[in-house]
């Protein structure tokens, strides 16, 4: 069974930094593509980043280009999101997803998905 567990979230003053983590089961990272959302209340879930390791090919949310980093630990099995310079707009929960074959898919196209772990940017 494909499962995902996320962690890493917290709460951090803006222009801080956290890591999150999702640890992977079930599957291999180069089988499928590993997408990190954010959803806030009251706001479409968005996509955060992507990253693919069939090809390599990842995805990165305009808003996050510079500040975020997605990388894929094939030993560990987990995929990371280094979040650097925080801002409040970036408060959400985030969630790890899996299922589909490449990063540019729909985010209801991902059919399996962790439980989510909260990031609080605020003073």
């Amino acid at each position: 069974q494909i499962k995902l567990v996320e962690s890493g979230g917290g709460l951090v003053q803006p222009g801080g930094s956290l890591r999150l983590s999702c640890l992977a089961s079930g599957f291999t990272l180069d089988q499928y593509a590993v997408g990190w959302f954010r959803q806030t209340p009251g706001k479409e879930r968005e996509a955060v980043s992507c990253i693919s390791s069939r090809d390599g090919a990842t995805y990165k949310l305009d808003s996050v280009k510079g500040r975020f980093t997605i990388s894929a630990d094939n030993v560990k099995n987990t995929v990371y999101l280094q979040m650097n310079s925080l801002d409040p707009e970036d408060t959400a929960v985030y969630y790890c997803a899996t299922g589909v074959f490449r990063c540019g898919a729909s985010w209801w196209r991902f059919d399996h998905w962790g439980q989510g772990t909260q990031v609080t940017v605020s003073s």
